[in-house]
């Protein structure tokens, strides 16, 4: 997967579920609903395509198979060439081992130490998101696991800065990278509650609300305890998700429950930097420090306030200012003063106040 005009870092990214039952399709399950599921991820199938990434990270959890009794990795990367299915999903999956090497190397230089492996497995829980996306077992991919079952798992926090840390680490690399996190959204696997009363659908929905809105920050809300309560103990993947490509509204959403599973699907398929909120209060910009201090002495000093109104020219005298600068005081309007010159607020609106007092007075 190559790219014809170069981008680096996270192009492309989703959060999707990865039930067996979307796979087996026993009696229990809706087909109506399992033909959705399976359109939403090949529409982020589609947009990931589009996107045409170096690398195609793929993130999930253990199940008990491989990492429970001997090491239990918090963050771990496959670094073989390929790696053997599971269940409906048998044979061989490629695996870009070289991709997954240097992003170990390149993740150690952000001060993570994920393990690696050359010989795991892979189960339904890493190829059913490849499969449904429209990949085959011949494309390559990296898969990252996360322990999300066995406690003391990664902190939430720990698994977001993992994610900030990737996505620096593939622009550091000079690689585009599309990324699923697979797994969620809740149910509760090997336990009582599994069945009846099943997923916790309250959770479920405010989940998806504040992630369809586009605030993923709203993960870091749910700590290691209520990802254990609700169900949702698999979303450490969406964490990661969160942490690599920051606060935006997905391009698909979709929301499916299910007596088992909640699904819910978000694609991100189009990323390009974010564009920050203008600020109310943005920082002094270096170059504005002495008209800044003119209007902090209009804003402070009656003295300088009558000195203006009296002689505007010889007040601005006293200050370095550039002609534009210049030309702004003795104008003395907000709008141009604190929108185009970035002059304090506190200030421009204090000194126009205090010069408003002053004519008054006299």
């Amino acid at each position: 997967m190559h790219n014809e005009k170069k981008r680096t870092g996270i192009v492309a990214a989703a959060a999707v579920p990865h039930a067996p039952q979307l796979l087996s399709l026993p009696k229990s399950e809706d087909a109506q609903q399992v033909a959705r599921v399976k359109a939403a991820m090949q529409e982020i199938g589609d947009g990931f395509r589009k996107a045409k990434p170096d690398i195609l990270i793929v993130i999930s959890n253990d199940h008990g198979d491989d990492f429970i009794l001997k090491s239990i990795p918090a963050f771990m990367f496959h670094c073989g060439n390929r790696a053997r299915g599971h269940d409906g999903h048998t044979g061989w999956w490629k695996v870009d081992g070289a991709a997954g090497y240097a992003l170990v190397e390149a993740m150690q230089e952000e001060g993570f130490d994920p393990a690696f492996t050359l010989d795991a497995d892979l189960g339904t829980f890493f190829t059913i998101p490849v499969e449904y996306f429209g990949f085959d077992q011949e494309t390559p991919i990296v898969p990252l696991f996360v322990n999300s079952y066995v406690a003391p798992q990664p902190h939430p926090t720990r698994c977001y800065a993992f994610g900030q840390a990737l996505a620096r680490a593939v622009t550091r690399m000079g690689l585009s990278a599309a990324i699923i996190g697979s797994g969620g959204l809740s149910h509760y696997p090997g336990t009582a509650r599994y069945a009846s009363p099943g997923p916790d659908l309250a959770a479920d929905e405010k989940i998806y609300q504040k992630l369809a809105e586009g605030n993923l920050h709203y993960l870091l809300s749910l700590d290691a305890q209520e990802l254990d309560k609700s169900g949702n103990i698999e979303l450490r993947a969406w964490l990661i998700i969160a942490g690599a490509i920051g606060d935006r509204r997905p391009e698909v959403a979709t929301f499916e429950p299910n007596w088992h599973h909640t699904y819910g699907m978000f694609g991100w398929t189009n990323i390009k930097p974010l564009e920050r909120d203008r600020l109310w209060y943005p920082p002094t910009p270096p170059h504005r420090v002495e008209l800044s201090h003119a209007m902090h002495a209009l804003r402070t000093d009656d003295a300088a306030c009558d000195f203006y109104m009296s002689d505007p020219l010889a007040f601005a005298d006293r200050f370095d200012l550039s002609s534009e600068e210049r030309a702004a005081l003795l104008e003395m309007k907000e709008e141009r003063l604190r929108d185009e010159l970035q002059i304090h607020p506190l200030l421009v609106g204090g000194a126009t106040r205090r010069l408003q007092l002053r004519k008054k007075a006299s």
